[in-house]
């Protein structure tokens, strides 16, 4: 009788190491999904505003986080955590470079794209 009983085990763990194998894709998917829903365009946007930061340049109109509109106006060196910005007519502050959300670039013009 005891040695039935270990054929029944060795018989389930065999069954057993395929059930776990099948427990763990659940989890597999549901880290894919968030990879390609949370995490790679997370990282996407990371990367797009850290190329947006280093090519500030002189003239640039930015927006700070917190919502305040200004012009560049020291042309910002790469090193340079500490951007000079207009916010009003002879009224400069200095903004930390991590701290700009947004360049606002206007739009071009429709008659340039007419006259080519």
């Amino acid at each position: 009788m005891l040695i039935s009983a270990a054929y029944a085990q060795d018989a389930l763990g065999s069954l057993g190491s395929l059930s776990s194998v099948g427990q763990f894709l659940p989890l597999v998917l549901i880290f894919a999904v968030f990879y390609f829903l949370l995490i790679r365009p997370q990282q996407q946007k990371q990367k797009e505003t850290k190329r947006m930061l280093s090519e500030l340049k002189r003239g640039d109109r930015v927006v700070t986080g917190g919502g305040i509109l200004g012009v560049v106006t020291k042309p910002p060196k790469p090193e340079d955590r500490e951007i000079e910005v207009e916010i009003a007519q002879n009224t400069r502050v200095i903004v930390l470079r991590e701290t700009i959300t947004n360049v606002i670039r206007p739009p071009a013009a429709a008659n340039d794209a007419k006259k080519n």
